[in-house]
């Protein structure tokens, strides 16, 4: 009888240690955190309080500080830590996975510097293994509280997405699979920076009517940058495209949401990150994207607008009365 599938989960965060709950239910689950008193936490009190408060964790989950330990038991590899640190964590271990263990990204971000995305640097990082990524409409510590959510494996190999699909499903969570993984990984990536401009928002008190014309807006300049990298636009109709985007740009813990409110409210980016505590990838993302877009020769105000309060440049209300300044044209040109 075969042994069952062994998943390691590097990162623990609010998703990464959510995700792990939920492999946790259905197969040998380890994660690995860079604290030693958080991996204790989760081993003994089956908790991770710093990131998910007093929900318990499922009692078969077990943790380590250990990162070698975490590479040798991968059957299936789930990268969680902030894409900032995605190469500088493979790096170490780069000689330790046993080779064609799947790899699934859970990182909503862009390499500063190279511009890479995530499933693009950990490629780089293990060569040879299946690389993708599990990306959707996932508030954390809603899916922890056992509510329903769906999200997306992307896999450009559609077997391997078959099988990692009961790894991370449950009654209440619904596996998707997607071959298109650039697709799938952009509209994680650029969400982020359209719920900043819908923080904002509700900061500054603009309206709903205002609130719908971003998100509706920051869809079209996702659609159009990603149709030029080479993207199917169907799938930003999609989980991880116009779902991730709903579910970060309206949920009140969404950390990229919370940032553009605090901004809002007065404080500097850095004391917005600061108050959040947690990483929020649009702002480490925002001139990257916006490099992008003029590199491929792609319109985004709104993107364009949210990297400007990010870097200093102008105020959250000037940045509103910016997008007020341009012309409307036919509303087909927004796609």
């Amino acid at each position: 009888m075969a042994r069952p599938v062994r998943v390691v989960v590097l990162g623990s965060g609010s998703w990464g240690t959510t995700v792990a709950g939920l492999a946790a239910q259905n197969t040998p689950t380890l994660v690995w955190s860079r604290s030693s008193d958080t991996a204790a936490e989760i081993n003994k009190e089956h908790r991770n309080s710093r990131y998910l408060g007093d929900r318990e964790l499922p009692a078969d989950l077990r943790a380590t500080d250990d990162l070698i330990e975490a590479a040798h038991e991968a059957d299936v590899l789930v990268v969680g830590v902030p894409s900032h640190a995605v190469r500088g964590t493979l790096d170490r271990i780069a000689d330790e996975v046993r080779a064609w263990v799947p790899v699934v990204s859970l990182a909503k971000g862009l390499e500063p510097g190279t511009r890479l995305r995530p499933t693009e640097v950990i490629s780089q990082c293990l060569p040879g293994h299946p690389v993708g990524l599990l990306a959707g409409p996932n508030i954390a510590s809603e899916i922890a509280d056992g509510l329903a959510a769906a999200s997306v494996v992307a896999m450009q190999d559609e077997s391997v997405a078959s099988a990692l699909q009961p790894l991370f499903a449950s009654k209440v969570f619904r596996v998707y699979r997607n071959t298109d993984v650039l697709g799938c990984e952009l509209g994680g990536v650029l969400k982020n920076i359209v719920a900043i401009a819908a923080g904002m928002a509700e900061g500054l008190g603009v309206g709903d009517n205002t609130r719908a014309m971003v998100l509706s807006r920051g869809l079209a300049e996702m659609i159009r940058l990603g149709v030029a990298m080479g993207a199917q636009p169907r799938t930003f109709s999609g989980l991880t495209g116009m779902g991730d985007l709903i579910a970060t740009c309206m949920s009140p813990a969404s950390r990229n949401r919370r940032v553009g409110e605090a901004i809002a409210r007065g404080l500097s980016v850095e004391e917005a990150v600061a108050e959040l505590g947690q990483v929020a990838e649009g702002v480490k993302t925002a001139p990257t994207v916006m490099e992008l877009a003029r590199e491929y020769g792609v319109e985004m105000p709104i993107a364009a607008e949210v990297e400007a309060v990010v870097a200093g440049r102008r105020t959250p209300t000037e940045a509103y009365r910016g997008l007020r300044r341009r012309a409307p044209g036919d509303e087909e040109d927004l796609v």
